[in-house]
């Protein structure tokens, strides 16, 4: 096949998603990459969302439309499920969420970049989404973040959703190899697992889709001041602490396909989540561990001082 005939796997997950599913399903379907494979996992809906897949399969007309059952286990299982599935097969994966609408040339875009790296080399697109309302109308963009990706960054910070990563063959392989770890969402594991495998990641800072916001979101945008601040507070709280624990179980399992530098990272930050005050904050700062913006960088050393990491 030409470069143009690659074939997408499209990893939608669904739960309940009704309410916006038939737009976000005409999207997909403007899309202008001409090989997609949408392989859709329902977690056990109640309302009309099997219905609307099964008559988008019908009339799919890009590849294989497949339907699939979810493990009842929350949206990062779900997705999980579908990214570790040894079944679907394809050039490039992109995770699809049931209420965004995606922009026509997402894809294009993506693998514009993507086919730039080497076969063996893990990559991973992201990019910035338009924030919009229930009704499609523009409200905002996701903020610009400007420093470097990579796993001293990723362990503390997921910096896209992932609703707007497309990924390699490569990068996919070590989501398979990695397995179905207990993890907080599928993107901040995809963006640390690709980063700590030696990876390259790109954040593309134009918005490829359009993020609706409503009340049954998943996960909020962190666009506005009251967004970020609610983040700090919860940093401070000790929520992230937690998330940290979890991300790090699934880490040490999955240590063998990273790279000695981010071994090493991973264990200078297990150790100073351990420790308090001014040794937190010292060893912290030696490690270069970050976050992408200064009041996140803050928050970072406050939580440290305090045996909040």
């Amino acid at each position: 096949m030409t470069q143009s005939q690659d074939k997408v796997a499209i990893l939608l997950c669904t739960c309940n998603g009704d309410r916006f599913l038939a737009e976000q399903l005409e999207s997909l379907s403007s899309l202008q990459w001409p090989v997609i494979d949408i392989w859709a996992s329902d977690d056990q809906s109640s309302d009309n969302t099997p219905a609307l897949l099964e008559s988008a399969a019908r009339n799919w007309r890009k590849g294989r439309f497949e339907l699939k059952t979810g493990p009842a286990k929350g949206f990062a299982a779900n997705f999980l499920s579908l990214a570790t599935d040894p079944g679907i097969e394809a050039s490039y994966y992109a995770y699809c969420d049931q209420d965004d609408l995606w922009k026509p040339r997402k894809l294009d875009n993506a693998i514009a970049w993507l086919s730039t790296q080497p076969d063996n080399m893990p990559a991973l697109y992201c990019s910035r989404t338009e924030l919009v309302d229930e009704q499609g109308q523009h409200i905002s963009y996701s903020p610009v973040f400007k420093k470097r990706t990579c796993f001293r960054n990723a362990i503390i910070q997921n910096i896209a959703g992932g609703n707007t990563m497309v990924m390699n063959k490569a990068a996919r392989a070590l989501l398979v190899k990695a397995g179905r770890q207990n993890i907080i969402s599928h993107d901040w594991w995809t963006y640390m697992l690709v980063t700590g495998a030696g990876g390259e990641v790109f954040y593309d800072i134009g918005p490829q889709i359009a993020y609706r916001q409503h009340e049954t979101n998943q996960m909020g945008h962190n666009n506005d001041t009251k967004a970020r601040w609610k983040r700090v507070r919860m940093l401070l709280k000790g929520t992230f602490r937690s998330w940290n624990e979890v991300n790090i179980l699934a880490l040490t399992e999955a240590q063998a396909l990273l790279i000695p530098d981010s071994r090493l990272v991973l264990e200078q930050f297990r150790k100073l989540r351990n420790q308090r005050g001014f040794t937190s904050v010292y060893n912290l700062s030696r490690s270069g561990i970050f976050r992408q913006t200064r009041l996140g960088n803050i928050a970072l050393w406050v939580a440290a001082a305090f045996g909040k990491l």
